[in-house]
């Protein structure tokens, strides 16, 4: 059974980057098609979709986030993680980390979601 669990600071300050981590077990985040992917749900709002890693390490951004947000993984840990730079509180959400079996596939793992609040 696979299982993504999502880690990070519950609280950052406007300017600064957050970063958060999605630990993976059950399955390596290296094998397969998978895609591997950050969505966050603000307040009162709809899921947004961030971006994703694939299994070969490539990486693909929303448009309105690409110039903030950045993607990596660390293999050894099976784990992958979201920074996210020049946050405003705008950016105050629950963060989630999925996996698709494929691009266009719906997503069949969810971590439980963190919530992130940018204040100072």
């Amino acid at each position: 059974q696979v299982q993504l669990q999502e880690s990070g600071p519950g609280l950052v300050k406007p300017s600064q980057t957050l970063s958060l981590t999605c630990t993976v077990s059950g399955g390596s985040i290296t094998t397969n098609n998978y895609y591997w992917s950050w969505i966050r749900q603000p307040p009162g709002k709809g899921l947004e979709w961030i971006g994703y890693i694939g299994t070969s390490g490539n990486t693909y951004y929303s448009p309105s986030l690409k110039s903030r947000a950045s993607i990596s993984r660390d293999t050894s840990k099976n784990q992958f993680t979201l920074q996210l730079s020049s946050v405003t509180p705008k950016d105050t959400a629950v963060y989630y980390c999925t996996r698709a079996p494929g691009w266009g596939y719906e997503y069949d793992y969810w971590g439980q979601g963190t919530q992130v609040t940018v204040s100072s």
